[in-house]
Parts: structure tokens; C-alpha cells; sequence
């Protein structure tokens, strides 16, 4: 697996971006904000990621402040489109929403993705978000909001499964298998295309795994980074 560690940053030119709609009929496409509104995208790992589904439930809330100044929100989940549109037509929300398989929009706005070595590889050879292995991922502890912490990613992860109730299906375990290592982001893009804001998940420290900046945080970055 291939890792990319030079996420897009604010003066970059977002890259464009056509995916299969949600909870809508036809495509998502970044063109179809061009010169009509900013847009605040949002790029999450598949249903298999409790945090990602717990994040996209709040998005609803980060949707309707972000519209006051005129902001419009797309996220694009790591899903197989009959799986996310089977998910949430049980679990629906008013965020418009893309799938993509294969993380390829991840890719292209060079959302780090980390190698995967071996469990016995000796941890001094590795380096975040570069090469890590999946031992020493689940050995980390985080520290979020409605879970008792510090608690380890996998239990964290299983107690956001249970308290939701949700069982993966094999699509699901294979979006694990594939993009498993897959870091997310947050991009306020402005009406020209370019990036204004970024937000990259867990980039520094994999502790951070699961952590999103708050409305406030959000809102206050959009007002700064377009007026």
C-alpha cells in the first residue's frame, strides 16, 4: 500500500471531482459549485469506521451554521455505493453525500494513507503517518467526547459499534481491508476552486485518530478564510 504525505493546503487548486450521489439521484461534482458557492468538503473512510459514521451524524448540525454564510457542505464517504445508499436510507441525513470506493478523491487532495508493515517490524522503524503497523495502531489510546478514555482505538471503535448497533457487512470489511489506513480531511473551497482551509485527521500523532475541530472552529475558519 502506497502512502501520500503532502495533503493539499490553502492557495492550492482543489481537484476536481465526479462521484456517485447518496441520498440523491445522479452525481456529486465540486464543478457544480464553481462560481455559485464556496463549499466545504469532507472526505471520510468507509462505513466500517465507527468515528467516520459518528462524524457524518453530526454533520447535519456543521451544515446548517456553515449555510448562514453561504457555505455549502459535501461529504464523500470510502463506501460501495449499494452499501451507503442501503445505510443511510436507514440512517438519513441532510448532508449531501458521495461514495468512493477506491479513495480516490482521498488520493487526489493527497490525504495520507500510511503503509502497512508487518506486525514484528521493531517500532523505532516506524514513522507516522508514513509506515506504521495495525499492532501498534490498536495499542493507541484516544481521548473523545461520549467515550470513558483514555480508551484504545479498537475499543473505542467496538464501543461506537455497539452503542450504534451496527454490524459490518462484507462490504464493509473489505472498504477495512483496502483502505484501512486511510486518513481523512476537511477542505473549505472557495468559488474559484481554490482551497481557502484544511484540516488533515491524526496527522501529526495517530492519538488524534477520530478528532474533528468543533462548528465553532469550523465556522470561524470559513468566515476567515473567505471574507
Amino acid at each position: 500500500m502506497t502512502t501520500s504525505i503532502h495533503p493539499l493546503q490553502a492557495g492550492d487548486r482543489a481537484p476536481d471531482f465526479e462521484l456517485p450521489a447518496v441520498n440523491r439521484e445522479g452525481t456529486v461534482s465540486l464543478a457544480d459549485y464553481r462560481g455559485k458557492s464556496p463549499v466545504f468538503v469532507v472526505l471520510v473512510r468507509g462505513l466500517h469506521c465507527a468515528f467516520c459514521r459518528r462524524h457524518l451524524a453530526k454533520l447535519t448540525a456543521t451544515q446548517e451554521k456553515l449555510a448562514r454564510d453561504g457555505v455549502a457542505t459535501v461529504a464523500v464517504v470510502n463506501t460501495q455505493p449499494e452499501r451507503a445508499r442501503q445505510y443511510f436510507q436507514y440512517r438519513p441525513t441532510r448532508v449531501l453525500l458521495a461514495t468512493d470506493p477506491e479513495a480516490q478523491t482521498h488520493h487526489a487532495f493527497g490525504l495520507p494513507a500510511f503503509e502497512v508493515l508487518p506486525d514484528s517490524t521493531d517500532p523505532r522503524e516506524l514513522h507516522w503517518p508514513q509506515r506504521y503497523s495495525f499492532a501498534e495502531l490498536m495499542k493507541t489510546s484516544l481521548d473523545l467526547d461520549g467515550l470513558p478514555g483514555p480508551i484504545t482505538l479498537v475499543d473505542a471503535n467496538a464501543a461506537l459499534d455497539t452503542k450504534e448497533d451496527f454490524e459490518p457487512r462484507p462490504a464493509d470489511e473489505e472498504s477495512a481491508v483496502k483502505h484501512g489506513s486511510q486518513l481523512a480531511g476537511q477542505f473549505i473551497i472557495d468559488t474559484d476552486g481554490t482551497i481557502r482551509w484544511t484540516f488533515i485527521e491524526a496527522l501529526e500523532t495517530p492519538h488524534l485518530i477520530g478528532y474533528w475541530p468543533s462548528d465553532e472552529e469550523i465556522v470561524a475558519a470559513a468566515r476567515g478564510a473567505l471574507h
